[in-house]
């Protein structure tokens, strides 16, 4: 569903799947390498269980195994972020972040820790330090979601008013996120807002091409505004007529509907 660009899932990025099971009880061997290996696992199928129960909602199931995490390894980077998201979860920001950085402390290299503490970062207002996280983040190229990550970067510098690297931002979430309307909507919005229609209306073309094709994507108030603003500028009157109605019947006491009344009062 095309939306505001705001973090709507701010610690629930690409989250892991739900594991089907713990492995067996660890192995005693006389091989270190072979117990330090067999702990490893316990601890990420932990990590995994308590992920996948803080995106169901189920804080206790999560804590549970976190716990148990923990206790195997204390200095564990995914157990200690994933315990971030357990603090912010329960209103202990403070907690929150500090659990994070222990995670990157522990591990630098680990680029989930920052997509959740540059989320944390962003919710609390601190949008420099929200997007030196993401900006990290962001070199990761291995790392699996990493066209949100660049529309979170986006995003953060867009409250910076860096608005031409929150252009480059969305411009390369596009092209790691395709079929994605978050940032086709806002790379559209960024591009009208600087007066660049031409490019502003090929990206909406392919995001109201997305929303079209898929029967679970509705406009948001924000993508018909946007796609009125750029009919108006191409004179689109049937194309601004038909989004207007949209807007008008379906987010009639939006910020963006009030918006448009202006915008066709000063036409008047």
């Amino acid at each position: 569903m095309a939306t505001k660009p705001v973090i709507r899932r701010l610690f629930l990025v690409a989250l892991m799947s739900l594991a089907t099971g713990l492995a067996g009880c660890v192995t005693t061997t006389d091989s270190r390498f072979s117990r330090e290996a067999d702990r490893q696992e316990a601890v990420d199928n932990y990590v995994k269980l308590a992920t996948a129960y803080i995106g169901q909602g189920n804080i206790d199931r999560a804590r549970h195994h976190l716990d148990r995490a923990l206790k195997l390894e204390p200095d564990s980077p995914k157990a200690l972020a994933a315990m971030g998201l357990i603090y912010n979860t329960e209103g202990e920001p403070e907690l929150a972040e500090s659990s994070f950085r222990k995670a990157i402390s522990a591990d630098g290299g680990y680029t989930r820790a920052r997509v959740y503490y540059g989320a944390f970062l962003y919710s609390q207002g601190r949008f420099a330090d929200a997007r030196d996280q993401f900006r990290a983040a962001s070199r990761d190229t291995e790392y699996e979601d990493r066209g949100s990550v660049f529309f979170n970067l986006g995003m953060a510098q867009e409250r910076l008013e860096e608005t031409d690297n929150a252009v480059t931002s969305y411009r390369r979430a596009v092209e790691l996120s395709r079929g994605d309307a978050r940032p086709l909507l806002a790379l559209s919005r960024v591009l009208v807002e600087q007066g660049e229609y031409e490019a502003a209306s090929r990206y909406y073309s392919r995001l109201s091409t997305a929303i079209a094709r898929n029967p679970r994507m509705t406009h948001s108030a924000e993508s018909l505004y946007t796609g009125i603003r750029i009919a108006r500028y191409f004179n689109d009157r049937d194309q601004e007529a038909s989004l207007a109605m949209l807007l008008k019947n379906e987010h009639p006491e939006s910020v963006e509907y009030q918006q448009y009344k202006v915008l066709i009062s000063n036409d008047q």
